[in-house]
Formats: C-alpha cells, structure tokens, sequence
C-alpha cells in the first residue's frame, strides 16, 4: 500500500537519529532528498541502501506529478530534507497537501528539529513561544518585523551566518536594543555554541567572532 513517510534527519551529530527513521529508511521504495548527496552520507553511516530522487525547493513544482504517479502506483516513499523535519521551513509542505487531496497515508515520525533544543538552551520562557522560521530576505521583511513589535511570546527565527548581523540590526530597530535574545549554532555538533544578551550585545559579540554553521535566533517577547 502506498505511503509517504515525513522522515527527520539529525541536525549535527549523525547519532541523533531514531531507531523507527532507521527501520523506515530501509524499507522504503524511494527516498526523496533535499540534497542526494548529503542524504547519501548519512545513509552510508547508517549502513543503508535505498533509492534516491532529488526533491527540493527548486523543482519541488516540476517533480510532484513524477512524484504523485509513483504514490498512486502504490509506491512507498520517504522524504528528508539536509537537517531536521522536512517542511518545516524545508521542502514538504507541497507533497504533503497533494497526498492528503488525494488520500494517500502520510505518516511524519517524531524527531530531530533545531528550534527545540535552540528554545531550551536559550534560557528564555518556553511555556509559549512562536516560530517564524526564515525572514522574508527583502520584500515584506520590514512589515513582518512590525508584526512582531507587540508580540509577547518568545520568537524563533533561522537565519545564515552572512546575514545574522543584518537581522540583528533590524529587529534593534524594531525590539530595541536591550530586547534579551540567544543565538544558536552548531546544534549537537563539537562545537556547539549558544551566546546570549541583549540584542546590541549580541551584535557587538559577532563583529569580532566568526560565524559558521546554521543558526538559530530566539528572542524575548516584549
């Protein structure tokens, strides 16, 4: 019987992987990846086989009615994305809404995510919080941000190393500069590093340390 498995990948340290995701991954008939060659080193650490078909942001328009006739064939697939849950700010959510037009079983196992962990290290309240995922690069930025001035709960944002500095200046403008914050990056990795304060602290902090990896903001609500 037909199925799409939503599988979460480790964020970091490939060890961050479910017993269940390892089952699944093997047992599949096609693995849909974010990037094949990525996916392809966590399938060699984990000693696993499988085919493997491209599907991410660029193509995930051409490559759903391929990818639909495969699951209405009766085909059981998987779906990664690089690090995480997919669709969550990753390819997914496209697929996932034509299995449901067309009643094919999608099942999305528990798993890896860096919001969470970025959430709990950060020291800020987790009783409730929002997740806005990645800003809008230029149009609509300024009025997201507005948006958010008056917003209580903790916010939670993705964001590049090259851009970090930028982001962090704009919501000065918006939260102020004394707005508490943590920046997260290298989740689970060996180098790990959660650094918080204050917004204008924070940006004094990276004009003089480098940044790599992906990282993860979480900011105070007013």
């Amino acid at each position: 019987m037909s199925r799409l498995y939503i599988i979460p990948t480790p964020v970091g340290n490939l060890d961050d992987i479910t017993l269940r995701a390892i089952k699944v991954l093997g047992s599949l008939d096609i693995l849909l990846a974010e990037d094949t060659r990525k996916t392809g080193m966590l399938l060699n650490h984990l000693g696993i086989k499988v085919k493997m078909m491209s599907h991410h942001l660029f193509n995930e328009h051409k490559t759903l009615q391929s990818v639909m006739e495969r699951l209405m064939a009766g085909a059981v697939m998987g779906l990664v994305s690089d690090a995480g849950t997919p669709a969550v700010s990753d390819p997914g959510f496209l697929l996932v809404r034509e299995c449901i037009k067309n009643n094919i079983p999608v099942e999305c196992l528990p798993g890896a995510t860096a919001f969470v962990p970025a959430l709990v290290n950060s020291g800020l309240p987790a009783d409730r919080f929002c997740f806005e995922g990645f800003l809008p690069v230029k149009k609509g930025r300024k009025t997201r941000l507005e948006g958010l001035k008056e917003e209580t709960r903790t916010m939670i944002f993705y964001e590049s190393p090259h851009k970090l500095l930028k982001t962090l200046g704009d919501m000065v403008e918006y939260f102020g500069a004394d707005r508490q914050c943590c920046v997260s990056r290298e989740l689970s990795k060996i180098h790990e590093e959660n650094v918080r304060g204050s917004l204008q602290e924070l940006i004094s902090y990276y004009n003089t340390h480098t940044l790599k990896g992906e990282i993860t903001l979480v900011v105070a609500g007013l």
